[in-house]
């Protein structure tokens, strides 16, 4: 692994926020201040493809960079605000159903979160527009 790619590797493991390109451009621009964006996105490809790190994709959002480490997401249906939750490992569950053999799953839960409903409230015309 090159050195950017190391740091960017790191950096998503050790981080929940689930970054974008950009953000993680930002946060490495400190440490390395000669980094350019598409290097960024040159070595999160190379990750991706390679099963170092999960890209995480939400219809409207910048794509989201993630650890590996098993998990699924609950993602707010109006704002696309992703958070990680522990259902454990579904995967036996699933192949039971399913006659070919699984190399995996991505489990994505919509749900609205809070600030979400709060404004459907405040403003219920406005929310009867938003899926």
């Amino acid at each position: 692994m090159t050195k950017y790619e190391q740091a960017i590797y790191e950096l998503i493991e050790s981080s929940r926020s689930h970054m974008t390109a950009e953000q993680i451009y930002a946060a490495l621009k400190q440490r390395y201040p000669t980094i350019v964006l598409a290097t960024v996105y040159n070595n999160l490809k190379k990750l991706s493809q390679s099963s170092r790190v999960r890209k995480v994709i939400v219809e409207g959002q910048p794509d989201r960079y993630d650890r590996r480490t098993r998990h699924d997401h609950l993602i707010c249906a109006d704002c696309g605000a992703l958070l990680d939750i522990d259902l454990g490992d579904l995967t036996q569950q699933f192949q039971e159903r399913v006659p070919e053999p699984l190399l995996g799953y991505d489990l994505r839960l919509l749900y609205r979160c809070e600030a979400c409903r709060r404004k459907r409230v405040d403003n219920p015309e406005e929310g009867e527009r938003q899926p």
